[in-house]
């Protein structure tokens, strides 16, 4: 028990210590998890522990995250997706094989060998790729979107190379193919099946056409059971209105069912993923996805530390020349591929790159195919021993990849997304910069009132579903300065600002205030802080994104609480023009290079305000309750700013 717990603690020390930091340098959590690994393995060492078992539970979180992954998705969008998850995933996965066993082969290995080793490095980690997708807010770009097909399309392809691997064993070594649960341990002893338990199976001893049946059979349990069986069990479990009960529950349908795959030999990943888009359109889904996502972000962080820790400096050292010439050689044929395939389905300009280098190193199931591949003699051990360093080197070079796409290549691929932008041959009042679930519903407002906005968007498949419906708008990067230009700018008295980036957002603003005063811009603002972002780059007509319906439910609050409806408008119209008279008062103070809990002049004045508020909410009458004129209309920040100066004159 007592070792139990110091090992539970290393691991936690290490993760709590290193991932903060790592986080804070912009490296990344995944890289802090790698970097906590590698500096734990001496204790490990010292510890006499077994990475390799620890490694193979925690690669539970990868299963967990492919349940979470098909929950975001409904059934449809995986069919709309068909194309890329065919074609892209498809053609990564056939051409990497190729090139990485021709290699192998000019480098003095059998073909059998070549194709294996193929099979290891052509797939990519799904795990670290996905979780810094999602922290960076890539997920939902063009690039983002074609990365998650090829990795879902290299998770479908572990099976049948799981299934092809035992046809490539080496024939000297045949005859061990029989013992490889004791081959795979590496203990080179002669024990029987009996002395570590036999492996349970629902296909040992099946024909190939009984084999092909259950595995079926299998796959339809699971989704028949995701449809119908899982609906009346969790209406049984929340009967019993225990929170711990529904997350064990959930956790029973996630292991029993990547058990079930285990039992006929398919990915356990793959059926949990199956799992997830059953019940994507389950009102438990979010439920199910809190409850289980924690224990996913645990395991996976547990992974990514012993990856580090499994890392064989010893080994490393004795053939660092060898090694990580064979990782970089890796990291560029992988996204050599990935860039030709990312032009052919014509990604545009920074969404390939994220795809090419995203997508370079190999992934956590290699490692299983490695174990798989010495247990079945299909790669000789000294050969997987280098492997598995090149595959973990690999993934410890993918973060620093990511920050070289965030650093160099985005903004040096803005050239060429001006080269390939639409040409624009009309000039319109109103621009909208973005069509997303904002900007859409800005144009459709627009458009409802008899005007033609021009309207530019930076997400190609968004443009391409638009055009479906006969909705003109034009592909190019709005934070250009030619884009706007070409949009007609200069002649434009209106601009609405809905893209999704922040720091692009306010650089637009700053930009089109300065040089176009004429014209009017509204901007989506994400948060306060943002707020005080646009109000410093020159705009006064600022909306949060969230805020309009945080009011109207705070409204909806009133009225459930007795508020007669016309008080309760009162009551909420009121709020809103208090808390823009503060945000006018304290975008004075703001500091974008000083945090607000850090600024003494900001937290003072914010206390002062609050007092004033607690005054008045507590003084007779309640004037912020009574504040209120008949046909009053909630003013924006300029007509503020407006009335402060007047009082200031």
């Amino acid at each position: 028990m007592t070792d139990f717990l110091l090992l539970a603690f290393v691991f936690l020390v290490a993760g709590v210590s290193a991932v903060p930091i790592a986080s804070r340098l912009g490296l990344g959590s995944v890289l802090g998890y790698l970097l906590a690994g590698i500096a734990i393995s001496p204790i490990l060492a010292a510890l006499s522990v077994d990475v390799v078992s620890i490694q193979h539970f925690a690669e539970f979180g990868v299963v967990i995250m492919l349940f979470l992954v098909g929950l975001e998705l409904e059934p449809r969008m995986l069919w709309a997706m068909r194309s890329k998850l065919l074609g892209l995933g498809g053609l990564q996965v056939a051409a990497t094989v190729g090139l990485v066993a021709g290699a192998a082969m000019a480098l003095g290995q059998t073909w059998t060998v070549a194709v294996a080793i193929g099979f290891v490095l052509c797939l990519s980690s799904t795990a670290i790729v996905l979780q810094t997708l999602n922290e960076k807010g890539l997920m939902r770009s063009d690039g983002g979107q074609s990365s998650f097909s090829v990795l879902l399309f290299q998770d479908i392809a572990v099976i049948p190379m799981l299934a092809i691997i035992p046809l490539l064993a080496l024939p000297e070594m045949a005859d061990t193919v029989l013992h490889s649960t004791d081959t795979a341990h590496g203990d080179g002893s002669d024990h029987d099946g009996a002395a570590h338990g036999t492996p349970m199976s629902l296909v040992a001893g099946l024909t190939g056409w009984q084999t092909t049946l259950v595995t079926l059979a299998a796959i339809a349990a699971v989704i028949m059971g995701g449809h119908y069986l899982t609906r009346p069990l969790f209406r049984f479990i929340a009967g019993a209105r225990l929170r711990e009960l529904f997350t064990a529950a959930a956790l029973l349908v996630v292991i029993g069912i990547a058990l079930l795959m285990t039992l006929v030999g398919l990915s356990p990943a793959l059926g949990t993923f199956l799992a997830g888009v059953v019940l994507a359109n389950s009102e438990y889904r979010h439920e199910l996805e809190s409850d289980i996502d924690p224990f996913r972000g645990l395991l996976l962080g547990l992974f990514f530390m012993t990856v580090g820790a499994g890392i064989n400096f010893a080994l490393l050292w004795d053939n660092v020349a060898l090694i990580l010439a064979l990782t970089l050689g890796l990291l560029a044929l992988k996204a050599g591929v990935l860039f030709v395939l990312a032009l052919v389905f014509r990604l545009q300009g920074a969404d390939r790159w994220l795809l090419a280098l995203g997508l370079a190193q190999a992934g956590e199931f290699g490692f299983v195919l490695l174990s798989f591949t010495t247990a079945n003699n299909a790669i000789p051990d000294p050969i997987a021993e280098k492997l598995l360093l090149i595959v973990a080197l690999s993934m410890l070079l993918t973060p620093a990849l990511f920050i070289f796409y965030d650093r160099v290549i985005v903004p040096r691929a803005s050239d060429e997304q001006e080269q390939e932008a639409d040409t624009i041959h009309e000039a319109n009042d109103i621009i909208i910069a973005g069509h997303g679930r904002v900007g859409g519903i800005v144009n459709r407002m627009v458009r409802a009132a008899g005007y033609q906005p021009t309207v530019l968007d930076f997400s190609a498949a968004q443009l391409d579903i638009l055009r479906t419906f006969d909705l003109k708008v034009f592909y190019g990067d709005a934070t250009r300065p030619d884009m706007l230009h070409a949009a007609g700018i200069e002649r434009a008295r209106l601009l609405v600002v809905a893209i999704d980036a922040r720091a692009a957002t306010t650089e637009l603003v700053r930009y089109v205030v300065k040089t176009y005063p004429h014209v009017h811009v509204i901007a989506r603002a994400r948060d306060r802080n943002h707020v005080y972002e646009l109000y410093a780059a020159g705009c006064r007509d600022i909306i949060r994104e969230t805020f309009d319906s945080s009011v109207r439910m705070g409204r909806s609050a009133y009225e459930a609480i007795g508020i007669h409806p016309f008080e309760a408008e009162h009551l909420s119209r009121n709020f809103v023009a208090d808390d823009l008279d503060t945000i006018a008062d304290l975008a004075a103070l703001y500091d974008e290079d000083v945090p607000n809990h850090e600024n003494a002049a900001y937290v003072a004045r914010a206390k002062e305000l609050m007092a004033q508020r607690e005054a008045q909410l507590t003084g007779k009458g309640n004037a912020f309750g009574m504040r209120m004129d008949r046909g009053w209309s909630p003013p924006t920040l300029q007509d503020v700013e407006a009335e402060q100066s007047a009082k200031k004159g």
